[in-house]
Formats: C-alpha cells, sequence, structure tokens
C-alpha cells in the first residue's frame, strides 16, 4: 500500500490548476508563471487575503506566507520558490494532486 503524505490542503486539485502546479514545482525555475493563475491554485489549496495595503496574505498546510502583486503579470522568481516550497512542505505535487480524477 503506497504511502499517503499528511496534508491539511485538499488533496484535489482541478486539471488546470494541476498545470500550474505543475509550472511552480518544475526546474529549472520557470519564468512565465501568471499570478492570476497562481492565485487561483492557492485559493482552491488554501487560503488568499488580499490586505488593505494590497499585499496578499496566503494560507497553504498551515504556513502562511504575505506575497506583493508582481509589478508584470508574471510570478517573480522568488516568489515561485517560495510557493515551492510552501506547497512542497503541504505535500502538494501534481501526480498525487490529480489522483482523484
Amino acid at each position: 500500500m503506497p504511502d499517503q503524505p499528511d496534508r491539511t490542503a485538499p488533496a484535489h486539485v482541478s486539471g488546470r490548476h494541476r498545470d500550474t502546479l505543475t509550472q511552480i514545482l518544475q526546474h529549472p525555475v520557470s519564468h512565465n508563471i501568471e499570478w492570476r493563475k497562481a492565485i487561483a491554485l492557492l485559493e482552491e489549496v488554501g487560503t488568499v487575503v488580499e490586505e488593505h495595503d494590497g499585499r496578499f496574505k496566503v494560507t497553504v498546510g498551515g504556513e502562511t506566507e504575505v506575497f506583493n502583486r508582481p509589478h508584470g503579470k508574471d510570478l517573480t522568481e522568488q516568489q515561485v520558490v517560495d510557493l515551492r516550497r510552501m506547497l512542497g512542505r503541504a505535500g502538494l505535487d501534481p501526480k498525487s494532486a490529480g489522483k482523484e480524477d
């Protein structure tokens, strides 16, 4: 019987969000991940709250980070690295996240 990671985020991620998850977790860091797609993924697997100062408080798997909206439409390299860490610690990966499809 395969080991199941202990998750506090949902195990199921829809196909369109799974593509974004794959982009975030792939190496080397992708430089064309859209902010709006990342936020949509994070809303599905965690909690996103836009603060009064325009920052976004993101909680996934018990870990919280605050992100600034990037100046362009894509995430910065540091944002990708931070999201990769958060999603990895929450036990999310594209293969196991979509196993219910």
